[in-house]
């Protein structure tokens, strides 16, 4: 009686297959890295993807060759993304905000050969290309009228695809082979090569549109404004064509009137990190502009302050889904959505629950331990190391020879976090930077929300400041929203108002801004050799 069912391997094509099937007239809309407006369907989106698949052929690209993208959230580069993986190929994609030496690391450590890029980077690769002795074929994305002048030998995306058709098949193959590759942010040493697999990417697409995650529904139009190369596009692109609902592609212009141009096009839910939202509640308060479509707005990538889930729930009616992840969880881990126990709870009660990352789905499993690998109480107020493992966690780093996981086989987040009864997880810093003062922890993250709930604060950073006594003091270093200036003494009586008193920080600095790496977070190690460079001293 064993071993009746098929066999189905689990590869991503089958998610576009589906796209296709059962939803081809589904809108996959949004702008192109020139800005026109495109408007195509899943149907359209398979026989491209197909082509592209058939040009790699063509070039000799196949099983486990590693091809790096570097472009922004297009029509196009969704072509792209079911492409390169449809012909057994290894989608890399590349941010165009590292620094040339770690582009230069990363695509040399992964073994690029073919390397594809929206016109208005290639600078950006061209700078580097003689340090890229793997690189074989250049692919601008971009029509042949519009090809850019340049010393590569390099070809049009349109030229490129001459003489295919879409007239083919998927290369087949084992679900556990590569499929995509994405780098973390190396903020301590190189870059470390995350690989996912057909696998992982099918079941962890599984879970981001789940109700208590996503909740994708078929009705649903998802705009990824967060971009495809940042930690597996957080799954969007998967998700949604698996749930079959529409897309809107934002393209490169991510300033806020462009995305509310592109929110009018019926966007259900959209995802992004929070300086994103924070550019958009000042323009729609300024402009006094409503949300009419939007209906929940997934946030993530750092920690979401009160505030912003507070405009966006109460002045615009938008949920907000406080989400958490890292690269190597292909990303998601969590989401905040109610269970029945928090939905019972009064608003304000509510809104402390959404100031935690939420509680996992299936196929994720957390805990917390202290340093010696012991579980912790999940009593919502002890904090350990938060640890994690499932089908589509990382186990070893690409070239690594050591697996990357503790003693007892879970992957360490780097993340410091509680958990209460329910699940729920509230991260309370990277490991790196919890503030250590007088034997006790304080909370950065905290601090740094608590601060942007002041009117004239765009931004806030908090870190650990050495002291004679007490090892550390926190000190909260502040963007001032434009045209404001803000009193020290009110925003630290803010503070005053949600942490004991030695919590509170001892100054706030004024500056015009705050450092931050490649994907968007704010960079501490920066900050801290720019307050050295200034020769910042702390107040007794």
């Amino acid at each position: 009686m064993h071993d009746l069912m098929q066999d189905w391997e689990m590869r991503v094509t089958h998610i576009l297959d589906h796209a296709a099937r059962y939803h081809a007239g589904r809108r996959l809309a949004g702008r192109s890295a020139e800005g026109d407006r495109i408007d195509t369907t899943y149907g359209a989106l398979r026989g491209a993807a197909l082509r592209v698949t058939q040009a790699l052929r063509r070039d000799g690209i196949g099983r486990g060759d590693v091809v790096g993208v570097m472009a922004w959230n297009t029509p196009r580069m969704m072509e792209v993304w079911y492409g390169v993986p449809g012909a057994g190929a290894v989608l890399h994609t590349l941010n165009p905000r590292l620094f040339a030496d770690q582009l230069v690391y990363i695509i040399n450590h992964a073994g690029d050969t073919v390397m594809m890029v929206d016109a208005d980077l290639l600078p950006v690769l061209e700078a580097i290309a003689d340090r890229l002795p793997k690189v074989r074929r250049w692919i601008v994305l971009t029509d042949t009228a519009r090809m850019p002048a340049t010393a590569l030998p390099a070809i049009s995306y349109e030229d490129w695809l001459a003489g295919t058709d879409g007239d083919t098949g998927w290369t087949e193959g084992s679900e556990r082979d590569a499929c995509g590759i994405c780098y973390t942010s190396g903020t301590t040493g190189n870059p470390k090569g995350v690989v996912y697999t057909h696998r992982s990417n099918v079941l962890h697409a599984l879970t981001a549109q789940a109700r208590d995650m996503f909740g994708l529904a078929s009705s649903d139009t998802l705009m990824p404004v967060v971009p495809l190369f940042h930690a597996n596009g957080w799954s969007c692109a998967y998700s949604a064509p698996m749930s079959g609902a529409a897309m809107v592609m934002p393209g490169r212009d991510m300033s806020p009137a462009g995305l509310y141009e592109m929110l009018s096009l019926g966007v259900t839910i959209t995802a992004a990190v929070p300086t994103i939202w924070l550019g958009l509640l000042r323009y729609l308060e300024e402009n006094r502009l409503d949300l009419p479509h939007l209906d929940r707005v997934v946030i993530g990538g750092s920690s979401c302050p009160r505030a912003v889930i507070e405009a966006f729930q109460e002045r615009y009616g938008v949920q907000v889904l406080h989400a958490w992840g890292m690269t190597e969880m292909s990303p998601l881990g969590t989401v905040c959505t109610f269970k029945p126990e928090v939905a019972a709870l009064g608003p304000e009660a509510r809104l402390d629950t959404q100031e935690t990352v939420g509680h996992p789905p299936f196929m994720i499993d957390l805990a917390i331990t202290d340093d010696a690998g012991r579980p912790l109480p999940h009593d919502g107020r002890t904090q350990g190391r938060l640890k994690a493992r499932g089908p589509a966690v990382l186990r070893r780093y690409l070239n690594e020879e050591e697996d990357a996981l503790c003693p007892e086989g879970w992957f360490d987040t780097g993340d410091m976090a509680t958990m209460d009864a329910h699940g729920y997880v509230r991260i309370t810093d990277r490991s790196k930077d919890v503030i250590k003062s007088g034997g006790e922890w304080i909370s950065s993250i905290a601090l740094e929300n608590a601060a942007v709930g002041h009117p004239d604060v765009a931004e806030a950073a908090a870190i650990g400041i050495p002291h004679p006594k007490w090892d550390e003091r926190p000190l909260l270093v502040v963007v001032p929203r434009p045209g404001r200036h803000p009193d020290k003494r009110d925003i630290l009586d803010l503070i005053a108002t949600r942490f004991a008193r030695w919590q509170v920080p001892d100054d706030v600095l004024f500056v015009s801004e705050i450092p931050h790496t490649a994907t968007g977070k704010i960079s501490k190690l920066t900050l801290r050799r720019q307050l050295a460079e200034m020769n910042y001293v702390a107040p007794e």
